[in-house]
């Protein structure tokens, strides 16, 4: 008999962990538990009238050899190899990311391009003593003046909340190995070590869905299951150990329970907490509801003409407009747009569930989006042709003052279950790309076959695509 193993949310960490699990002549046998109908969570693709679409753009890049071996086992000849362009807009004009020497300069002047050395001097020579927040890390690497002009709008449209509310934990993760000296080397003699900067990646010819709807299919075919519109209720436990998961659905009148010998679980921890029954410690429960999300959506419109730009995307700096980042579909994958005489543009918001973004109708949403459109002078009001929305809540786990201590709290109290484990970007409350929230789902995996790694301690050292090797083949045996 296979130990059953119930595992939250389809995403890329827990189909990752299913399809391991579900390898030939495995001692379990994985059952995802998906609350919508489709598989990939936030790196899932959608589909309107054939024009297909990113949530969050996917670049498929790691350092971690397993996890690139995974993909390309998975999705084999269906990748397509792109090159990254990208560009910020701010102050009326487009800038060139990663940043282009000479078109930096001849954008900025000589006379803002003086300034903003001079700045960068003075905070080299007078750093700020603590960098507790965002505003300080990155203010002592880039100076003050850069500060404002390439970080301060955009980040702080991407949280909601001022540079010194963010903690200096995000910037070190996302931008680490990073400064002033070492972007303009770059510029110049066109070394890149900095992996947010990768000039080149892969991607699915039919976006990132396509990945995991492939994942979805291999695991079926081994024997596991990925079940949709399938939402956890209740986690049951006695004492330290996970006994049961009730489920529910649009077609379940009562409850289902299934039995599970191992849980793993990528649903947010905020809401983990609150279906676990008998309920936690007040502590962890008041630590739950500590943490916090930024919520998304993306406006995509379609155009009566070919693609605007020919960037994947362009970061709008800009406060004149509430748009954050807009992508061009057909940049990411010719496949993406089925009419080569029309073009797929995607405009990103970044809001919270309930406020005044959220609550606009989708025709709403598209009017605002295409007349940012057209006031940031990409395309004219009059070439879209049609639009559609996507809300994603809970996209991003927020960094603020707080988070730290309240995560604390509860992986102390999760530490004590037995036969459970969390897993991916929500579930370990960490801004996480896709393949450290994949290369999570691995080191669980090899828990459950006799290892000893400590998932909380992925990407929490300050280093955003460190090298590991797994020995994943080893562990197996």
């Amino acid at each position: 008999m296979k130990k059953t193993v119930g595992i939250i949310g389809g995403g890329p960490a827990g189909l990752t962990a299913a399809y391991m699990l579900s390898t030939p002549g495995s001692q379990f046998k994985p059952v995802v538990f998906e609350e919508s109908d489709a598989v990939g969570g936030i790196a899932r693709t959608e589909n309107y009238k054939g024009y297909r679409f990113d949530i969050g753009g996917h670049r498929f890049f790691t350092k971690i050899p397993e996890v690139l071996a995974l993909w390309r086992e998975i999705c084999g000849d269906d990748f397509v190899r792109r090159r990254r362009l990208s560009r910020i807009y701010y102050g009326g004009k487009y800038y060139s990311y990663p940043l282009k020497a000479f078109n930096a300069l001849s954008t900025m002047g000589p006379v803002e391009s003086a300034r903003i050395f001079l700045s960068y001097l003075k905070w080299q020579f007078r750093p700020h003593k603590a960098e507790d927040n965002l505003e300080q890390w990155v203010t002592n690497r880039f100076g003050g003046r850069l500060y404002y002009y390439f970080f301060k709008t955009y980040t702080e449209k991407v949280w909601g909340i001022p540079g010194t509310q963010i903690t200096s934990d995000w910037a070190a993760q996302r931008i680490k190995n990073l400064s002033l000296g070492k972007a303009v080397w770059n510029a110049i003699s066109g070394a890149n070590d900095t992996t947010s900067l990768i000039e080149e990646f892969d991607y699915p010819r039919l976006g990132p869905g396509m990945m995991w709807e492939k994942c979805r299919d291999l695991i079926h075919e081994r024997g596991g299951e990925v079940r949709l519109n399938c939402s956890v209720q209740r986690i049951l436990r006695t004492e330290n150990r996970i006994e049961a998961i009730l489920l529910g659905g649009p077609e379940t009148a009562e409850p289902l329970r299934v039995t599970a010998d191992e849980v793993i679980s990528s649903m947010p921890l905020a809401d983990l907490i609150a279906r676990i029954e008998p309920a936690p410690p007040e502590e962890v429960a008041q630590a739950a509801r500590q943490l916090k999300y930024r919520d998304f959506l993306i406006v995509t419109l379609i155009l009566d003409h070919s693609d605007p730009f020919p960037d994947n995307w362009i970061y709008i700096h800009s406060p004149d407009v509430k748009v954050g980042r807009i992508q061009n579909f057909r940049a990411w994958s010719p496949d993406m747009v089925p009419d080569a005489r029309r073009a797929s543009v995607g405009l990103e918001y970044f809001c919270h569930a309930g406020d005044g973004l959220w609550s606009l109708s989708d025709d709403q949403l598209i009017e605002l989006a295409t007349n940012e459109l057209d006031q940031l002078g990409l395309a004219p009001k009059a070439s879209v042709m049609d639009g559609a929305v996507i809300r994603q809540p809970k996209a991003y786990p927020v960094y603020d003052e707080n988070y730290r201590d309240a995560l604390q709290v509860i992986q102390n109290w999760l530490n004590g279950l037995e036969n459970f484990q969390t897993v991916g970007r929500n579930g370990l409350h960490r801004y996480n790309n896709q393949d450290h929230s994949m290369l999570t789902a691995m080191l669980a995996v090899q828990n459950l076959r006799g290892g000893r790694h400590n998932v909380w301690d992925v990407n929490v050292e300050r280093s955003y695509h460190e090298q590991f090797t797994l020995n994943v083949q080893q562990a197996a045996e």
